[in-house]
């Protein structure tokens, strides 16, 4: 269940392509399961893209999110909103640098011949055992130390962001590691 969720485009005469019924409209993804919606904004709410809003069960915390209309795919959303979906999904891995180095110190074979670092994009065998061998010496703490201790892998959150974006667009996707499907 999502809690918060980040605004990548707002219509406030709603969706042009839908129906007589103008109502406030905006598309959101989720922060933590990275679901996609369409969000229902309270009349007077002012969002901007970008913006994260609590969009959880507890109805007293929505101070700008009526309901959650529905849960949509990567097709649903507007251009502009697939536009900017790279940047708040990057902004995202960065504040929770936490997690995603977790997965970094955790991620494990699927299997005997496939592991899961391999679904980043780019990152091919040579990169996966050279992150396994430094992750059995000691944890990564941070993505700085993990760009400064694997020298193959630049800029490791932005692989994460690649991810997390091919997920999305393709739903069909064999392995889902960090969408939820």
């Amino acid at each position: 269940m999502e809690d918060f969720a980040y605004i990548l485009d707002y219509l406030p005469q709603g969706h042009p392509q839908r129906g007589f019924k103008r109502e406030g409209l905006a598309l959101a993804l989720g922060e933590d399961e990275f679901k996609l919606f369409e969000l229902i904004p309270k009349p007077d709410a002012e969002l901007t893209v970008g913006e994260r809003v609590y969009v959880g069960k507890d109805i007293e915390n929505r101070l700008k999110i009526l309901h959650v209309k529905r849960r949509i795919g990567y097709n649903d959303l507007t251009n502009a909103a697939q536009s900017e979906l790279p940047y708040v999904i990057q902004e995202i891995v960065k504040q929770k640098e936490e997690k995603f180095i977790r997965f970094y110190n955790e991620a494990q074979s699927i299997t005997t011949r496939f592991h899961m670092l391999e679904l980043l994009p780019g990152l091919g065998k040579k990169s996966m055992w050279t992150i396994i061998d430094e992750r059995k010496k000691e944890k990564f703490s941070s993505f700085k130390d993990l760009d400064k201790r694997v020298s193959s892998l630049h800029h490791p959150a932005k692989l994460i962001a690649q991810r997390i974006e091919t997920e999305l667009i393709n739903s069909k996707e064999k392995y889902h590691i960090f969408v939820a499907k």
